[in-house]
C-alpha cells in the first residue's frame, strides 16, 4: 500500500480503536451507573446513530466543497471537544448532548476517509476500501478488548482513554493528511442525487433487499444494547463481555482466506451467502436464548461474526449490481441509510420489549424478524424483467 494509505489506516484504526473503548458499554453506563432504563438507553443510542447519520451526509458534502483534509480536522475536532468535555462532565443529562457531538463528528470523518482512501490508491481498486475496513475491525478489537478492562478499574478512565486517543489521531490527520492529494477525489452525497429514479424495478428490487438488511441490523445491535445490560444481569463481567468484541473483530481480520475458499466452492451467488448469513444469525440468537455463561455468548458471538461476513459485503454489492449507470452513489447512499435506520430502531425496540416483557420475548421477536428477512432476501429480485447477472463477493 502507499504510504498515504498506510497514514489513513492508521488514523482510522486509532479513531475506532477509542469510539470503541465508549460505545460497547454505552448501555451499561445509562442504565447501570446512571440508573436509567432499557427504554431511555435505547433511545439515546438512537440519537447518537441520527447524529451519525447527518454527519455522513455533511461529510459527504464537505469533501466535495474543501476537501477531505480540512472535512476529516471538522469532524475530529468536533468529536475530541466532545470527548474531553466528558472526562470533566458525564453525568444526566450533559451525556446526551455529547453523544450526540460523537455521532455528529466521527459521521463526518468516515465518508472523508474512504473517499481520500479511493483516491491515493486509485490502481488498487477495492483493495484501498478493504484496507480501511480491516483498521475499523482491528480498532473494534483493541477497543472494545482495552474498554472493558479498563471499565472494570473505573468509567472515568474510560473517558480519559478516549479523548486521548482521539488527541492521538488530530495530531496524525493534521500532520500526516494535508499533503494527502485528493484533487480527483469524488465522494457523491445522498443530498446531492436527483430524486428520480430511472429503473424503478431495480430500485424496488432494492428496495426489499434493504428491508431484510434493516431486519438483520435490528438484531446486530442488540448485542452492544440490551444483550450487554443482560449479561450484565446474569453476573459476566464486563471485560469479558468487552471480550466478544474482541474475538468479532479478530474473526473479521484474520478468517478473510477461510470466508474466501467457502464463498468460492459453496455460497458461489450473493443471494446464497446472505441466506446462509440469516441462518447463521438466528442460530446466533439461537445460542444466546439459552446462554447462561460466557461461554454460551461466545459461542453466539462467533456465530454471529460468521453470518455478519457474510451478510455485510453483499448487500452493498448487489446495489451496485442493480444500480443503473451513474447512480451508484444514490443506491448506496440507500443501503447506508437503511443500516443506519437498523442502528437507530434496534436499541429502543430492544429497550421496549426487555423492560416492560423479558429477554427471551425479544430474542424471539428478533428470530421472527430474521425469518422475514430470508423471505425478503428470496424474492428482491423475482420482479427484475431480466435476468441480472450480480456474481459473487470478491475475495475480502
Amino acid at each position: 500500500m502507499p504510504r498515504s494509505l498506510w497514514l489513513l489506516f492508521i488514523g482510522m484504526m486509532i479513531n475506532v480503536t477509542g469510539s470503541s473503548f465508549l460505545w460497547p458499554l454505552n448501555t451499561i453506563y445509562i442504565h447501570e451507573l446512571l440508573g436509567k432504563s432499557l427504554t431511555v438507553a435505547g433511545v439515546v443510542l438512537m440519537l447518537n446513530a441520527a447524529a451519525s447519520v447527518i454527519g455522513n451526509l455533511v461529510g459527504g458534502v464537505l469533501f466535495d466543497k474543501i476537501g477531505g483534509f480540512k472535512s476529516i480536522l471538522l469532524g475530529i475536532v468536533i468529536t475530541l471537544v466532545a470527548v474531553i468535555t466528558l472526562v470533566f462532565f458525564h453525568g444526566w443529562p450533559v451525556y446526551i448532548y455529547l453523544l450526540i457531538l460523537i455521532g455528529l463528528g466521527s459521521g463526518i470523518v468516515f465518508p472523508a476517509t474512504y473517499a481520500l482512501a479511493g483516491t491515493v490508491w486509485p490502481e488498487g481498486g477495492r483493495k484501498a476500501f478493504n484496507a480501511i475496513y480491516v483498521a475499523q475491525n482491528v480498532g473494534v478489537a483493541a477497543g472494545a478488548s482495552l474498554g472493558g478492562l479498563v471499565a472494570s478499574f473505573s468509567f472515568h478512565y474510560i473517558f480519559i482513554a478516549n479523548a486521548a486517543l482521539y488527541a492521538v489521531f488530530f495530531l496524525i490527520a493534521y500532520f500526516g493528511y494535508r499533503n494527502i492529494d485528493a484533487k480527483q477525489a469524488s465522494q457523491t452525497s445522498i443530498l446531492e442525487q436527483k430524486p428520480g429514479v430511472k429503473n424503478s424495478q431495480k430500485f424496488t428490487a432494492l428496495v426489499i433487499l434493504c428491508v431484510g438488511y434493516l431486519l438483520c441490523w435490528v438484531g446486530y445491535v442488540q448485542w452492544p444494547s440490551t444483550i450487554s445490560s443482560h449479561t450484565q444481569s446474569l453476573n459476566i463481567p464486563l471485560n469479558q463481555y468487552s471480550l466478544l468484541w474482541t474475538v468479532n473483530g479478530a474473526l473479521i481480520v484474520c478468517a478473510q482466506p477461510i470466508l474466501s475458499q467457502f464463498v468460492k466452492h459453496v455460497a458461489k451467488t450473493l443471494k446464497q451467502q446472505m441466506i446462509i448469513g440469516f441462518f447463521l444469525f438466528i442460530a446466533s440468537f439461537v445460542v444466546a436464548l439459552y446462554a447462561e455463561q460466557f461461554t454460551g455468548f461466545l459461542i453466539a458471538m462467533v456465530i454471529l461474526t460468521i453470518g455478519e461476513m457474510l451478510v455485510w459485503p453483499a448487500v452493498p454489492t448487489i446495489a451496485d449490481g442493480l444500480a443503473p449507470k451513474g447512480r451508484q452513489g444514490f443506491y448506496q447512499g440507500f443501503v447506508n441509510s437503511t443500516a443506519t435506520g437498523g442502528k437507530m430502531i434496534g436499541p429502543l425496540l430492544g429497550g421496549m420489549i426487555a423492560d416492560y416483557y423479558n429477554m427471551n420475548l425479544l430474542f424471539m421477536i428478533i428470530i421472527s424478524l430474521l425469518i422475514f428477512g430470508i423471505f425478503t432476501t428470496l424474492i428482491y429480485d423475482k420482479r427484475l424483467k431480466a435476468t441480472i447477472e450480480l456474481g459473487t463477493v470478491p475475495n475480502q
